[in-house]
């Protein structure tokens, strides 16, 4: 069995953490995660706060193993969702698309283990000062928004930089994605577009279908003209946006474009208007299943790509 650092730290079985895909990763997936050894995560996203506190409670119900909750520092509820953490006493919060610096004092009073998610080593180094737990450094294979690094690069240039825990996220997806992770120097990994297949995930079954069935070019990049680009299938609304985006659409009207698309996929599958975010991995998911198998799929995996690493040393 694979048990690094992170596993103590966190009260986990395994170091996967299970990434905060904004209206998709929600009570009960984070509970199947957390259940199966590894750290669910509930995204609070652009959801109001009744939205996320609800998701708290079923994660609750059905797990009395650690689990987190991902705030997006951009959310118009952010300042709400982060007090309510703290009243949660929630173990564990990763951050994304802004700096958590003033939420840190409140967050590590509260006894919580503040993990931001980092595209660069200049955020690296700010979040360490501040007094982050751990730092997830995300490559641009990931899906949702992106950075310019990729996972290869990005992973050993954060350890570098810090002496906290990493966690390697972008473009992992099963043992192998494991093994160089924490050969780069990462604690742990964490996994999105792998667990879009879980039985625990509430996507519409037209998103998880579109996942298994993916290809390797079956991503995109969008929105980069505006300041924040995010990775998705490629589909007609991914197409038209691109478009729009490059064909002198104004500022306002792309925003417009793009407002409740994700929901659009999420809830209703619908592949006219709507957003399907995912991973440059989807290609190597393959099938449906339970989240606690995909945990432990990941970590069985790495077992002997690690071991078989040494045949390579003379």
């Amino acid at each position: 069995m694979i048990k690094t650092d992170l596993c103590d730290l966190l009260g986990i079985e395994y170091p996967v953490l299970q990434g905060g895909m904004a209206w998709i990763a929600d009570g009960k997936l984070a509970a199947a995660v957390s259940e199966g050894g590894g750290l669910g995560i509930i995204a609070a996203g652009n959801a109001p706060t009744d939205y996320v506190k609800e998701q708290i409670k079923i994660a609750k119900e059905l797990t009395d193993k650690p689990f987190g909750v991902n705030i997006m520092l951009l959310s118009p509820f952010a300042d709400e969702i982060a007090k309510l953490v703290s009243e949660e006493k929630i173990s564990v919060v990763t951050t994304g698309a802004g700096n958590p610096s003033r939420y840190m004092k409140m967050w590590t009073e509260a006894g919580i283990k503040v993990i931001p998610v980092v595209s660069s080593v200049a955020m690296t180094k700010l979040v360490t000062r501040a007094g982050a737990f751990a730092v997830i450094a995300e490559g641009g294979e990931s899906g949702g928004h992106v950075g310019e690094l990729t996972t290869m690069v990005l992973v050993p240039q954060v350890c570098d930089a810090t002496d906290l825990p990493v966690i390697a996220a972008g473009g992992i997806a099963d043992g192998r994605g494991v093994s160089a992770a924490l050969m780069l120097g990462a604690s742990g990994v964490q996994v999105g577009t792998r667990f879009l297949s879980a039985f625990e995930c509430s996507i519409h079954p037209l998103y998880k279908k579109k996942i298994i069935k993916a290809k390797d070019l079956c991503t995109m990049v969008t929105g980069k003209r505006l300041g924040h680009p995010v990775r998705s299938l490629r589909t007609k609304f991914a197409r038209e946006y691109s478009k729009a985006e490059f064909g002198g659409t104004d500022d306002e009207s792309l925003e417009a474009m793009g407002t409740g698309a994700l929901r659009k996929a999420v809830i209703e599958g619908d592949l006219e208007s709507g957003c399907f975010l995912s991973g440059q991995s989807a290609a190597m998911v393959k099938k449906e299943q339970p989240a606690a198998e995909i945990v432990r799929e990941l970590i069985e995996e790495a077992e002997p790509v690690l071991k078989g690493a040494c045949k390579w040393v003379k």
